[in-house]
């Protein structure tokens, strides 16, 4: 967040282009037109547009010119959907951070637009309180806050504490899910592990019910809800209840025809896929890079077709430190992202060979031309080929950056553990191996992971390893990581054995297949590649309803030489794995909502009709995750995967939710 000034909050900086909207980086600005739907699929667009629209009725609500206060966490959600342009079109004369300091404006209205926290309740009463102690030279000011995603009791109390309730009008603004590929979609909510398993706070779950609900008025009801998890079960309820006692427009949802059910992932059932370290392409580029609202942070040299002085020679100038450029990573403008994203790592580089010379041939063709047509032929291939290496200038750079780290002894040493962890081998070595690499004070987040995967995948560690551990930790990386190290024990993700709360993840790892020793990366035959022989527990539960002979019987047939694709079969809940569900913690779930009209049960997939499935990840969910639903769906014909999620994690930003902020140090 920006600092505040002695004037109040800060203006939004020139770079905010970068965040609402998201920046024009070779050729990705984005459009109001609704993304298309990929093979059959969703026109997820529809989502995008109904929070457009929302947003624009909720700030014309506001008549006359308005200041804006926004949420700085929001900002990055907000330019998926929308941009500056459109809010100038609802008279949105100034937009300012949300932070302490009083309030400088100069229309009749101001417009705060956050999410529902007490800490922004008292910083906007403040604001308002101040404001009337020094009155603007505008007169009297309208105020309004905007809840994202709705108005709560604790929100309206702060406001009664402090004795501005009767000065600001309250209203909501349910973003929902924001499609951020056509097969994806985020709510794009923070810390909602933590609120949920940790603090017992519910707000998440129920703004997934909203969410869920403004899918189903878009596209239909879910014929079935199926799902695993405490939390899965709370928000199937919800679903549920908001049909029979919920507003009118909930109760008169038609039924689906292009989607067969929703499978809802609680996160609490498999906290070991997070803890392992990523090895898709774009998993790696959240690792190590970071990914926030599908945005990374490259040089700018990257994104310029035509940098100043590329070729020039070196100055004897100092170099100066160039201020990284947001790009927006994605496949509907990027077609070798699409090709490499969901790809194991280790066959990145040979497909950006691949490119490289073929572009390298088309180049050749030039010197053959020999009359006008054919040159006007090539003439018209220049902007895709330019594109293209653009394209792949971008992501042989990223990979060389990665390579760097994945080339490393830490980096093996540290994966090589984790991999004989989740094969259950040899674990007092693997403990020895983190706690070399702790001392050798590598990132404390990659040390924590792989002690939790031991915990979670041995049933817990002995009471004196585990003490001797902690204590040593805390020496190396700080006594402020003890708060973290007390909550990770709460969640039973690092427990002294035995733990009778530990999931049986031995007998897990024989009856789902979550090994699998006979891996091709380059030409996979099942989800595991995505971490080179784990196959991630959430999506063999995924696996359990819609593709079950991928458990029982391995990987696809061939005939004559050629892998044939199934047809995808109709979803018949969790018959024949009620033994394995029950070895995992949490309530399972099977519920057939009503439906008035006559209709097979989604016959799509036995006839010529396509079908969706949609898989809700409730506590958020991995890059590699996602890219083994996509693999999934071109395994079947007649089925395609919708992914949703609170949001996109990674083990990092998973753990550092747990814990309590590093203190500021005092000023002297």
């Amino acid at each position: 967040m920006i600092a505040p000034g002695p004037s109040g909050p800060s203006r939004l900086p020139p770079h905010l282009v970068h965040d609402l909207p998201p920046p024009s980086t070779s050729g990705d600005s984005e459009s109001s037109a609704q993304q298309p739907a990929a093979g059959n699929g969703l026109e997820t667009g529809i989502l995008k547009e109904l929070a457009r629209t929302s947003l624009v009725e909720s700030l014309n609500n506001v008549q006359g010119a308005k200041t804006l206060i926004l949420d700085p966490v929001l900002a990055g959600p907000l330019g998926l959907v929308t941009e500056v342009a459109l809010l100038k079109h609802q008279a949105v004369d100034k937009m300012f951070w949300l932070e302490r300091g009083p309030l400088n404006v100069n229309t009749r209205n101001v417009v705060w637009l956050c999410r529902p926290k007490m800490e922004f309740m008292n910083i906007i009463a403040e604001q308002i309180r101040s404001q009337q102690q020094n009155p603007s030279a505008a007169g009297p000011l309208t105020y309004t806050i905007l809840l994202v995603p709705r108005i709560t009791e604790l929100c309206k109390k702060v406001l009664e504490d402090q004795g501005v309730a009767g000065d600001v009008t309250l209203s909501e603004f349910n973003l929902g899910f924001i499609p951020m590929e056509d097969d994806l979609l985020s709510l794009e909510m923070e810390d909602v592990a933590r609120d949920i398993y940790l603090n017992g706070d519910d707000t998440p779950i129920y703004s997934s019910s909203l969410a869920l609900m403004t899918f189903q008025r878009a596209f239909g009801l879910f014929p079935r809800i199926l799902g695993k998890g405490e939390g899965a079960k709370k928000l199937a309820d919800l679903l549920q209840r908001h049909r029979t006692s919920g507003p009118s427009q909930y109760s008169e949802i038609e039924p689906a025809e292009k989607v067969d059910a929703l499978i809802i992932i609680d996160r609490s059932v498999d906290w070991v896929t997070p803890m392992c370290t990523q090895l898709t392409y774009e998993g790696m580029l959240d690792e190590f890079m970071g990914i926030k609202n599908s945005h990374i942070e490259v040089d700018p040299s990257l994104l310029d077709p035509n940098p100043v002085g590329a070729n020039s020679p070196s100055s004897t100038a100092l170099p100066s430190v160039t201020k990284k450029r947001k790009h927006h990573l994605t496949s509907q403008k990027d077609a070798l992202f699409r090709d490499i994203r969901d790809r194991n790592f280790a066959v990145v580089g040979s497909r950006l060979s691949k490119l490289a010379k073929r572009l390298q041939d088309d180049r050749g063709v030039v010197k053959n031309l020999k009359s006008v047509t054919q040159m006007k032929e090539f003439v018209g291939k220049l902007g895709g080929m330019q594109g293209e290496q653009q394209a792949l200038k971008l992501h042989t750079e990223l990979t060389e950056s990665l390579m760097r780290i994945t080339q490393t002894e830490d980096f093996n040493k540290n994966l090589e553990a984790q991999q004989n962890l989740v094969a259950g081998y040899d674990t007092s070595t693997q403990l020895s191996t983190i706690e070399n690499l702790m001392y050798q004070q590598i990132p404390w987040q990659t040390v924590l992971r792989s002690v939790i995967l031991m915990s979670l995948t041995t049933g817990g560690i002995k009471p004196k390893n585990l003490d001797v551990f902690e204590r040593d930790f805390l020496q190396v990386y700080g006594y402020h990581h003890l708060p973290l190290l007390i909550n990770l024990q709460a969640l039973n993700l690092l427990v002294r054995s035995p733990s009778p709360t530990s999931q049986n993840f031995p007998a897990l790892r024989k009856s789902l297949r979550l090994l699998v020793d006979d891996i091709n990366d380059a030409v996979p035959n099942d989800i595991s590649y995505v971490y080179s022989g784990y196959a991630p527990l959430s999506i063999r539960l995924v696996q359990c309803v819609t593709q079950k002979n991928a458990i029982l019987s391995g990987p696809t047939e061939e005939v004559s030489g050629r892998r044939v694709l199934p047809k995808a079969h109709n979803i018949s809940g969790w018959k024949g794995f009620e033994d394995v569900l029950a070895g995992i913690p949490g309530s399972t779930v099977d519920v057939r909502q009503k439906v008035e009209r006559n209709r097979s049960d989604m016959a799509g997939p036995s006839g010529e009709q396509f079908t969706t499935t949609v898989v809700f990840f409730l506590g958020g969910c991995t890059y590699t995750e996602i890219s083994a639903l996509r693999w999934m769906s071109k395994q079947t014909t007649g089925r395609r995967f919708l992914v949703a999620t609170t949001g996109i994690i990674n083990g990092n930003s998973l753990i550092e939710g747990f814990g309590d902020k590093i203190p500021v140090p005092l000023k002297s």
